[in-house]
């Protein structure tokens, strides 16, 4: 008789804990592994860009803005996340001028500042992406002059430009938000 016949679900659910535990710890030391930089992939207008994971501290879905009057057009406002008020900003419309248009796939992107969160809004966001060392000295420059000053290079057959956020949030045009 087969074994599996005679398990209780508890049983079953231990061995999928197992396997997946097992699994995680070998994905952990992929990740861990020298020369391997990870970042967070997303989309702002046609321009692909990656951040590192660690500039990034959450994802999340668009929610309800409150608009803040007299404040430069690329601040659409603020939004409550988890109790904090978290100012909003256009990414697309901040770095080339151009309203990020709300679809399904919009997203915000939490960044810690100076004084609290700040949130940008983006086309989309792609996940996790691991730039390997050959990638990296194989970088391309950036040629996009809006962007130059926040990206260190560009990598992969996508040409992902690497934006530093802790750059853009040092930035004094990034902070200076009233109009």
């Amino acid at each position: 008789m087969n074994q599996s016949v005679n398990r209780t679900p508890f049983e079953i659910l231990a061995q999928y804990e197992r396997l997946s535990l097992a699994h995680a710890s070998d994905t952990q030391e992929k990740f861990e592994a020298p020369g391997l930089w990870r970042g967070i992939g997303f989309r702002v207008g046609s321009r692909l860009l990656v951040s590192g994971i660690d500039e990034i501290n959450e994802l999340l879905a668009v929610p309800v803005l409150t608009a803040v009057p007299g404040t430069q057009p690329w601040l659409l406002g603020v939004a409550n996340v988890r109790g904090n008020l978290v100012p909003v900003i256009d990414f697309g419309r901040f770095l080339f001028g151009e309203r990020t248009q709300h679809t399904d796939r919009t997203r915000l992107l939490v960044v810690r500042q100076g004084g609290g969160n700040v949130a940008l809004l983006v086309d989309e966001v792609f996940g996790q992406r691991t730039v390997d060392e050959e990638q990296r000295r194989d970088a391309g420059r950036e040629d996009d002059p809006r962007l130059t000053r926040f990206v260190e290079s560009r990598v992969g057959e996508q040409q992902m430009a690497i934006f530093s956020m802790n750059r853009l949030v040092r930035a004094p045009d990034f902070r200076q938000a009233a109009a």
